[in-house]
């Protein structure tokens, strides 16, 4: 049973979502909460498998109860799923960075609803790879250059490859017919990359990856 907690001040949001997933046969919902502050601490408590955050609510908001339960250890299992009315918030790239899983916008039709929360409860984050991509290059393109930095130092050649393709948002199968490996080869390497860089999931792989100039928005060439 795949555990939800819902997280947004709208109380004719919850209710839908309520009501959506609590009709599935392996979706519950164990919470729900109106601020940021709620949200993180029925996290500590109740240790959801999910969680629906919107970003935008009053008091704590949902980015930086994003950020608190990204760097409480204990909340390692809690995947965040940002909840947006716009493609492009601007707080969503500062989201996926702290921690976040990925991101779906409210007006998402119920079955990708459903599906994003059984991708993101069985660890496969970055619930859309094309919309998510976008959204970091968006971001990527406003800075001037990628950071310099040496955490890719810790990863083989390989994995930066792997890293890099990840960055692009290819799959694992994907990543596995480029290189000519078998899907769980490359499964390996980005579960290696992952740990080596000490970040939760593949979505945040994404952001070191385009941080790190792994992948580089069109206007560096």
């Amino acid at each position: 049973m795949i555990r939800v907690l819902l997280a947004d001040d709208q109380a004719l949001v919850r209710a839908g979502f309520r009501s959506l997933l609590n009709a599935e046969d392996d979706i519950t919902v164990i919470g729900e909460v109106s601020d940021g502050a709620e949200a993180f601490a029925v996290a500590q408590a109740e240790k959801p498998d999910v969680v629906l955050m919107d970003i935008r609510m009053p008091g704590t908001d949902g980015l930086e109860a994003t950020r608190l339960i990204g760097a409480d250890e204990t909340l390692a299992d809690v995947h965040v799923v940002i909840l947006t009315t716009f493609d492009l918030d601007e707080y969503v790239f500062e989201a996926l960075r702290v921690g976040a899983s990925g991101f779906l916008v409210k007006d998402t039709e119920p079955v990708e609803l459903l599906q994003a929360v059984r991708v993101v409860a069985r660890g496969d984050a970055l619930l859309s790879p094309g919309v998510t991509r976008r959204l970091v290059a968006e971001f990527a393109t406003r800075s001037r250059q990628p950071h310099a930095s040496k955490e890719l130092d810790v990863l083989t050649e390989r994995e930066k490859e792997i890293v890099a393709l990840v960055g692009e948002g290819l799959s694992n199968d994907e990543i596995a017919e480029r290189l000519v490996l078998s899907p769980a080869t490359a499964k390996t390497h980005v579960s290696r990359a992952m740990i080596k860089l000490g970040v939760r999931d593949r979505a945040q792989l994404v952001v070191v990856a385009y941080q790190t100039g792994l992948v580089r928005p069109g206007w560096l060439g």
